[in-house]
């Protein structure tokens, strides 16, 4: 059977000091799969749109700021994240040079600027698989990372990646 994901962007923005990453505190519609949690900023690919450009248009939409450096940092596959088991394949970027004043808040929540280090221990409120695959966003390793992890019951149940 083909594979038909959604697909979409992800991206993570370092402040200009690299020690904060701008995320999203999905608090604004309780019916939203992502209610509650922090994450990265992003979202659905439009039907006649590369993903840089995806990237780079969810980032004005969502928080009013134009990607000058982005780095793909890698690929995830999610068979079964979504609320009714649908599959996705996100870009994930890594934002190091950006333009503009994001705002307080969007539509989907509050924007804030998280000291990286909490997000590498997780201590915002993430999705349980971010633990697996952003130390590698943020990571030293040049090579980019192309993984699958498969959810079920919105939890991870397994994780492989291969770096190239």
């Amino acid at each position: 059977m083909p594979y038909t994901p959604i697909i979409a962007t992800l991206g993570y923005i370092l402040s200009q000091d690299r020690n904060e990453v701008l995320m999203i505190h999905r608090n604004a519609r309780p019916d939203d799969l992502h209610y509650g949690r922090y994450n990265g900023l992003g979202g659905k690919l439009e039907r006649d749109e590369d993903v840089v450009s995806g990237m780079r248009r969810e980032l004005r939409e969502e928080a009013g700021i134009e990607a000058v450096e982005l780095q793909l940092r890698g690929t995830i596959s999610w068979p079964g994240f979504g609320r009714n088991g649908e599959d996705w394949l996100a870009f994930i970027f890594l934002i190091t040079g950006w333009q503009g004043t994001p705002p307080a808040a969007n539509h989907e929540g509050v924007l804030e600027w998280v000291p990286l280090q909490r997000v590498l221990d997780l201590s915002p409120n993430l999705w349980p698989g971010d633990r697996y695959f952003l130390p590698l966003v943020f990571g030293a390793e040049p090579r980019q990372f192309h993984g699958v992890m498969p959810y079920r019951d919105g939890q991870p149940v397994n994780w492989s990646y291969t770096l190239i």
